[in-house]
């Protein structure tokens, strides 16, 4: 907002000109006798219609306000013309908008410039040619100040305004969409009372035209006159009347007294920031007839009540008298113009409206209006809708003036905040658009001086440099020179060039031609292995047996050994031992719920974020053409991330995967070798691991053998590692709190003579974070010599030592025996081996079973039967396998019942009615698999005959329709489980025998008996022998 000289001189030009034109359209007007005014203002509207959006200014009274406008088409009488001086002298007056410490002194000659004449009212922003009003007498000069709109105006037609008040002198659009308002308003137009009273809504969400309840508007609101109307839509057809937009020009305050007439509630007016003009509005000249026929009081709106809408009887609101020089006053308005002053320094906005309003001021200086000044601060503000109803119903001076200048000072915060984002993202801009600026200049001139190649070449010399030192065969160079042609002819920043850039990165990375020596010493590989497992027999077999052909061959080709096996047995642990034999760098990766073929193929060049698959990333990361890779979970491939992590199955493998790897079966540890595991391997790693290697802290191997059967069944030694290093850790705790601190103190540490001092500061506060809040914006020009003591006040020293391990006294003792052990790791999870120690009742038998985890079991079988029809009931979380062996079973029963001695005669009927329940203990525990059959028919025969079977005798083997026996597996697993719960005999497939005789430890045999049958029968002879 320009205040200076520069905008006086401009102002009192505008206001010359604006004079001279009021003046030549006074006297150039033709009379048109033949029309009204309010046609003529509606026939000048229709050709202007597009309101644009202009400013929000103030008008002061107007010549042609000198009377109110009264209905009749009379011409009014000529008046003389006004003398061409007066225009010449008013031309000269100027407006003054300025600080109280800029005013003039009393007696200055500065006067105020006549405003514009109401025919330059309509869209004044456009500079369009005003509507014409009817011909009427020219104005003297004492009739300007003079209001023409009547100061008793009881009963008006209310209109709830939405969003923000009206103030006095200021021009509002507003759209009417109630058709009974719309009549109403048209009528008012054509009886020539275009007045209303305009009234904020409390509820901004409401949607009104009318008034129903007084309560539901502001009491305080404008008495506005009407100065043009048209549609509120271009629309076509049945829309085009569909609303209607009034211009309306604030005159006065009014207050509501009486709700005369509510009306039916539609829809709302809404103001409309649309033409804003510069002037109040033309009112027709009286005739002398016309004043004759004026009626007092309501009966100038009795038309109104027949229309639906909502009456108000109102009273006029006067501002109280004020003293323009009172210090408080004065105070007030300067700062207003200052706060004006700077808003507009950051709005153009503002300076624009205060310049209209600096130009349409009646006054020689704007202190001489301080109430004019508040209203205007108020309508030129968005601020909050209740802060501007406050300055609309304050009637004294200086708390007008106090709260419109608490409106403007939140303008000012707003536009201030606005102005700093502003210059922010502007600084940003231009420091970046800067350093584009110097670097391509910088490249521009390395490359003139040679000092600096283009980028795409010096990625060529690169991609050659790499393929010279690699020994590519002959199609992959052939390749790789077509890509790199590709290359040289791709611009840097299309998105080919990216693709094979990429593809050129991956293809120089892998080490072609870069072979890691291989050891094929046998002595060597037996070594190593012996050191890291115990027992395998087979897979080091297999291993030597690899190592022995290379060695005579002097080359190998690679082999994919597939290892099966229960968890925890050491199936990955065995590939890392392998290429320590072998002297090959190792690499593992997991396809366990790999559903995406790309994963290990590779993706397409063209996606964004392609890879190779997974071999060739193996050989990135190991830099070696053969390292020794181990694909883990191959039996959950494709099985999704919910599937069993401990299943260890060939038959989710698919079948052509398979047939292309070589299988090797690594099965469950015995308690032998688990006892030699935790000696040899799992009891040093954990007493190292516990901080306890050069202790006397040892597990007694009968501790190790409890553990062993009543903790750790499973056929690997995860779950015993697992006890193993609880108990150090245990022990570690009991040392630690039976010495105390004294034995085994704190160390001290030693500051780093590094460390700045804050560091070492013992005060805690000094570490405190204070605030959280970002850091003001500063100046972003920042010298090299700034930014280096910045980085080097930034650089945090290493402090980090490390703690050397503490040394346990040479006296202390401590032995983890069968007895304590409890202590470590909790009650036994195993009580008892089998159910059945005594012979039990008939109808219940032993079998032997494999579970889930890779451990054998002794499962007993119970049968019993009841009254009933025949049917087979089954319990025991059972398989389909177990189901259709136990059906098999009854089968064969009931044919055989004659020889049997079930029956006494071979045709004689068999359980017809009786029910037969068959149940496997520990219900909970899901059991599958044909081995049962043996157990289940022996425990049909034991019912039926009343006989009962020896608990020391154990059976497993699959039964056909027929009574042969079929060989089973897991035959290991489930003779250790006899072996530890004391079994005695055994009955198993004859098939099976070569199995059990090279596979199953001698250990694990001694004291069994061994029975080998094909038949049934066999089965039945034995378990009942005696």
């Amino acid at each position: 907002m320009v205040f200076a000289g520069s905008l006086r001189a401009n102002t009192a030009s505008c206001a010359k000109q604006l004079r001279s034109s009021h003046t030549r359209t006074l006297h150039t007007t033709a009379p048109r006798a033949s029309q009204s005014l309010g046609t003529q203002i509606a026939a000048r509207l229709a050709s202007q219609r597009q309101f644009s959006t202009s400013l929000v200014t103030q008008a002061r009274s107007s010549p042609l306000l000198s009377s109110p406008r009264w209905p009749g088409n009379k011409p009014p009488p000529p008046a003389p013309s006004e003398p061409e001086n007066d225009a010449a002298d008013s031309s000269s007056e100027s407006v003054k908008l300025e600080s109280a410490d800029d005013e003039s002194p009393a007696g200055s000659s500065g006067q105020s410039s006549p405003p514009p004449s109401s025919s330059s009212g309509g869209d004044s922003s456009d500079g369009s040619d005003p509507p014409s009003p009817s011909p009427q007498p020219t104005p003297t000069p004492s009739s300007i100040a003079k209001q023409s709109v009547p100061e008793v105006y009881p009963q008006v037609l209310a209109l709830p305004i939405a969003r923000r008040p009206l103030f006095p002198g200021f021009y509002k659009a507003v759209v009417v969409r109630n058709p009974a308002v719309v009549a109403a308003i048209k009528e008012m137009m054509k009886r020539g009372q275009p007045y209303l009273g305009a009234f904020l809504l409390k509820d901004e969400h409401t949607d009104s035209d009318v008034i129903t309840d007084i309560n539901s508007v502001h009491p305080v609101g404008v008495f506005a006159q009407i100065t043009s109307v048209f549609a509120a839509n271009s629309g076509t057809g049945d829309d085009k009347e569909e609303g209607l937009t009034a211009v309306l020009y604030p005159h006065r305050r009014i207050k509501i007294t009486e709700l005369v007439k509510a009306g039916e509630h539609t829809s709302t007016a809404n103001v409309q920031e649309e033409t804003q003009t510069v002037t109040p509005p033309p009112s027709p000249s009286p005739t002398e007839d016309d004043v004759a026929k004026i009626l007092p009081g309501p009966v100038q709106t009795s038309f109104l009540h027949k229309h639906a809408i909502s009456i108000v009887h109102v009273d006029n609101l006067v501002t109280q008298p004020y003293n323009k020089d009172d210090q408080y006053i004065r105070a007030f308005m300067s700062e207003i113009v200052s706060v004006f002053k700077d808003i507009a320094q950051l709005n153009p906005l503002f300076r624009d409206q205060i310049t209209n309003f600096s130009i349409n001021q009646v006054a020689s200086n704007v202190f001489d209006e301080p109430d004019k000044l508040a209203d205007f601060a108020a309508a030129v503000s968005s601020g909050e809708v209740g802060e501007l109803q406050d300055v609309l119903e304050s009637l004294v001076v200086d708390d007008r003036l106090r709260k419109a200048l608490l409106v403007l000072k939140k303008e000012l915060i707003n536009a201030q905040l606005q102005s700093k984002l502003s210059r922010d993202v502007d600084s940003k801009i231009a420091k970046r658009q800067r350093e584009y600026y110097l670097m391509e200049q910088l490249k521009g001139i390395k490359k003139e001086l040679g000092m600096e190649s283009d980028g795409k070449d010096k990625l060529i010399e690169k991609f050659k440099e790499r393929a010279a030192s690699l020994k590519m065969p002959d199609g992959v160079r052939k390749v790789f020179d077509e890509e790199l042609n590709k290359l040289m002819g791709l611009e840097p920043a299309a998105s080919e060039a990216n693709v094979t850039r990429n593809y050129l990165e991956w293809l120089t990375q892998i080490p072609w031609g870069q072979h890691t020596p291989e050891n094929y010493s046998i002595t060597h590989a037996q070594k190593v292995l012996d050191e890291d497992h115990y027992g395998l027999k087979d897979v080091k077999d297999r291993i030597l047996e690899f190592l022995a052909v290379g060695k005579l061959r002097g080359t190998v080709e690679g082999k994919i050994i597939c290892l099966v096996g229960p968890p925890g047995v050491g199936k990955t642990s065995i590939g890392k031992s392998i290429a320590r034999a072998l002297n090959r760098q190792f690499f593992r990766f997991s396809v366990g719920g790999l559903t995406d073929v790309a994963e290990i193929k590779g993706h397409r060049r063209t996606y964004v974020g392609a890879l190779p698959g997974k071999i060739i990333q193996a050989l990135k990361r190991v830099g070696t053409e053969n390292p020794l890779v181990l694909i883990d979970e191959v039996d959950k491939i494709g099985r999704g991330i919910n599937g069993d992590p401990a299943t260890n199955n060939l038959d989710t493998i698919p079948a052509p995967l398979l047939d292309r790897m070589e299988v090797l079966e690594v099965s469950g540890y015995v308690s032998e070798e688990k006892c030699v595991i935790a000696e040899k391997y799992l009891g040093p790693q954990a007493r190292e691991a516990s901080g306890l290697k050069d202790a006397d802290v040892l597990i007694e191997p009968s501790t190790v053998d409890v553990l062993i059967k009543y903790y750790c069944r499973e056929s690997g030694v995860r779950n015993l590692k697992k006890h193993i290093d609880k108990i150090y850790r245990k022990a570690a705790l009991k040392l630690i709190l039976d010495l105390g601190e004294t034995v085994f103190p704190e160390p001290v540490l030693v500051a780093s003579t590094s460390a700045p001092a804050s560091s070492t500061s013992s005060d805690p506060q000094a570490k405190t974070i204070e605030s959280q809040e970002p850091p003001a914006n500063e100046s972003n020009e920042v010298t090299s010599e700034e930014s280096q003591s910045k980085e080097s006040g930034d650089r945090k020293a290493v402090t980090t030592q490390e703690r050397q391990p503490l040394k346990i006294p040479d006296d202390i003792h401590v032995r983890i025996t069968p007895d304590n052990l409890k202590d470590y790791v909790g009650p036994p999870v195993y009580h008892k081996d089998r159910m059945y120690v005594s012979p039990p009742p008939p109808g219940v038998s032993t079998g032997l079973g494999y579970l889930g985890n890779g451990s054998g079991a002794v499962m007993p079988v119970e049968a019993t039967s009841m009254p009933g029809k025949g049917g087979l009931q089954l319990t025991g979380k059972l398989g389909e396998v177990i189901r259709e062996s136990a059906q098999i079973g009854l089968s064969w029963v009931k044919a055989h019942a004659y020889e049997l001695g079930i029956t006494k005669t071979p045709d004689e009927q068999f359980l017809t009615d009786r029910d037969i329940h068959v149940h496997m203990p520990e219900g909970s525990i899901g059991k599958e698999g044909p081995s049962a059959g043996t157990a289940i028919l022996s425990a049909f025969v034991s019912l039926f005959t009343k006989t009962k079977i020896h608990p020391d005798i154990a059976m497993t083997g699959e039964i056909s329709l027929v009574g042969q026996v079929l060989p089973v597996g897991g035959l290991k697993e489930k003779i250790l489980a006899a072996h530890r719960a004391g079994i005695k005999t055994i009955l198993a497939p004859a098939a099976n025998r070569a199995d059990i005789e090279e596979n199953v430890p001698e250990s694990v045999k001694t004291g069994i008996r061994f029975v080998y049958v094909e038949d049934v029968r066999e089965v039945l002879h034995e378990v009942f022998r005696g």
